[in-house]
Parts: structure tokens; sequence; C-alpha cells
């Protein structure tokens, strides 16, 4: 009998991890292999777990902290997704800002459960805009050279760096990033994907499932720098129940998005991954928005189908600023466009914070 495949696909926020990771999942499924998903936030209330959820996919939830100081955790979700319906594929997503996930990881699973696991190579997903940039390919505003210390230790780190999203970008710009992140992370096999459109997934999962994570030796963490880098970003998430007299959810959605990335931009604060998806009370239905930068629109990937009366909406918001600034300027746009909208809303979850310091239960080297 073969042994279950675990999967980690990394990246930072905004990088299209969840999108990947469910056509991913959807081409294994129709493959007719089970798939197990787990997420990973500091925080609950998930947009990822509801967006994999609707789709039909068994899929357990890591809150608290990341893979790497909730290791015990994870071992029991994958445990849960065994008794459920033993998957031949985990399908992991690790939290956007985490890095050194081989030796806290990778290195762990297969030291102490290499009996029950196969480990797949780790994958870390880029935005190609947001990549350039970074690597000074282009012009424009990214974060702080503290936070861009961890996406560089992700690319370090990575075994196959898959550029997303390249219906977006000309070939021209996919070449040139291609070959500054071949020439930065030589250790790294370079892939290029559209997950919205599904160009280029097939090569990518067959890397995934064929091959095994490599022994080579981990790299070196400034942790100090790490929890800095974390400590910059404003986490928050927000849940909240709507009702009222039928209402477009899809246009509150957009409206509060917009509303959102606009008064951001007004305080200068530079978004990670704004999220957002509003579900009827009954059945599978489900908006989805998404800005993964502040000088990108905010667009819906998922629409409903038809108005609702009651739903429950949650918003998960990353950017690098101050968490007592991001709660009002969430808060008060919900407020406004429900009122103007002629919807009512009770916030049911709540939380504002900045990531502690990583504390890896393992770290083996």
């Amino acid at each position: 009998m073969l042994k279950p495949r675990y999967v980690m696909i990394g990246g930072f926020l905004g990088a299209g991890k969840t999108t990947a990771i469910l056509q991913l999942a959807k081409r294994l499924r129709d493959q007719g292999q089970r798939v197990g998903l787990i997420t990973n936030d500091q925080s609950s209330g998930l947009v990822d777990t509801a967006l994999l959820q609707s789709a039909g996919f068994n899929t357990e939830e890591i809150t608290g902290g990341c893979f790497c100081c909730r290791f015990n955790t994870l071992v029991e979700a994958a445990d849960k997704l065994t008794a459920a319906n033993a998957p031949d594929v985990f399908i992991t997503e690790p939290v956007g800002s985490c890095t050194d996930l081989q030796a806290t990881v990778a290195f762990p699973l297969r030291r102490m459960y290499g009996d029950n696991y196969t480990i797949a190579p780790l994958s870390v997903v880029v935005d190609p805009l947001r990549a350039a940039r970074v690597l000074g390919l282009e012009t424009g505003k990214t974060f702080s050279p503290k936070v861009l210390y961890i996406y560089e230790k992700q690319l370090e780190e990575a075994e196959l760096i898959v550029i997303n999203k390249c219906d977006l970008v000309t070939e021209a710009s996919q070449a040139a990033l291609q070959r500054a992140l071949e020439e930065r992370f030589p250790q790294a096999k370079v892939l290029r994907v559209s997950a919205r459109t599904g160009a280029g997934l097939d090569p990518w999962l067959e890397c995934i499932c064929d091959q095994e994570t490599s022994a080579n030796e981990p790299m070196q963490v400034d942790y100090d720098l790490y929890a800095e880098g974390e400590a910059l970003l404003g986490w928050l998430n927000l849940s909240a129940t709507l009702s009222g007299s039928e209402f477009d959810g899809n246009s509150l959605v957009q409206q509060l998005g917009d509303a959102l990335r606009a008064q951001l931009g007004e305080h200068q604060l530079e978004i990670a991954h704004l999220k957002m998806t509003l579900s009827p009370d009954s059945g599978n239905d489900l908006a989805v928005g998404n800005a993964v930068r502040s000088q990108s629109a905010f667009e819906l990937s998922h629409h409903l189908a038809e108005p609702l009366s009651d739903g429950e909406l949650i918003v998960n918001l990353r950017a690098e600023g101050a968490p007592e600034v991001l709660q009002p300027l969430v808060k008060n746009a919900l407020s406004s466009i429900a009122t103007g909208m002629g919807v009512q809303f009770a916030i049911t979850h709540e939380e504002a914070f900045r990531p502690g310091r990583p504390v890896p239960t393992h770290r083996l080297v």
C-alpha cells in the first residue's frame, strides 16, 4: 500500500496559494485520489477554509500560530483527516508570513513520521508583480526591509518556485522574472502557472506527486529579524452576520473591498492581502473577493448566483500597519456600506493583532 503524500505549498500573503491549492486538489480528485486539506492562520475565521470547504473538500483549520509552532496540532489534523476519508494526498497551506518550513515542518515530519507519509518538495508561490518589485525588475511601493527578509527567506528555502498569475503579465515579464529567480535562487526549479486559468498546473502537479523533498542542509535564519518582520504586519479577522430584505451580496462585497482599499491607501498602509467571503445561511453559494497589493483592484473571483437575505461575511486583512488602525477602518467601512444598502449586521468575531515571535516546536538540522 502506498503511503499518503504530504504536500506543503507556501508563499507570501497574496500570492494566490489558496486558488492554486483548490485547482490542484480538483485535478487530484478527478484522477480518483482522495484529498485532505489543512489551512493555517494566526487566528480563527478564515476565508481560505470557507472557500475550500465550499468546493466539497475535507478541510482542517489550524489557528493560533504557524505550522512550525503548532507542529503537534498539524499531526493531529492529519490524523483527523485520515479518520474521515483516508486521503491519498494531504495539501497544506502554511501562514503567508511564515518561513523556515523545511527545518521546522518537513524535516521533523520525515524524521518522526517517515513511515506514515512521503514528503513532496516544498513549493513557494509568488505573485509576479510583487516579486518583480522585490527583485528590482520594476519600481513601485513594496514592504519594509524586515518584512522583505521573510519574503526572501521563503524563496531561499524553496525547492519549487511557482510564478503564479501568469495570465496577468506579459511573456517577456514572465521570462525576465524567471531568469532573475533562477539566478538569485539556483537551488529551486522555477515554474510558471496561472491558477485562475489552469495553465501550467500539470507540470507542477507532476513535480509534487513524483519527487520527494531533499535532504539539503537547512538555511540559516535570524529569528530576531524574522520576529521583527512579522511584528510589522497587522492581522485582522472579522466575521459578521448580515440580514435584511433581499440584497445584492456581490455588490456589498465589492463596495466594501473598494472602500477598504481606498482608505488603506489614504493611510499609506501597504496591503499584503485583503480577502472576503459572503455565504448565504444555506447551500454552498459563495462570493469571494481579493486584493493583494495596495495598487491592485479589489476583484471578485466567485459570485453569488442570486440575491440573499441572510448570510455570513468573513473579512481577513493583512497589511503593514498597526492593528489599532486597521480595526476601526474595517468596522466603519462595513457599517457605512451595510447601512447604505439597508442591511443589518452583527459582528460575531473580531481579532486585530500583530503576530508573536515564532517559537518552533522542533527545528531539525
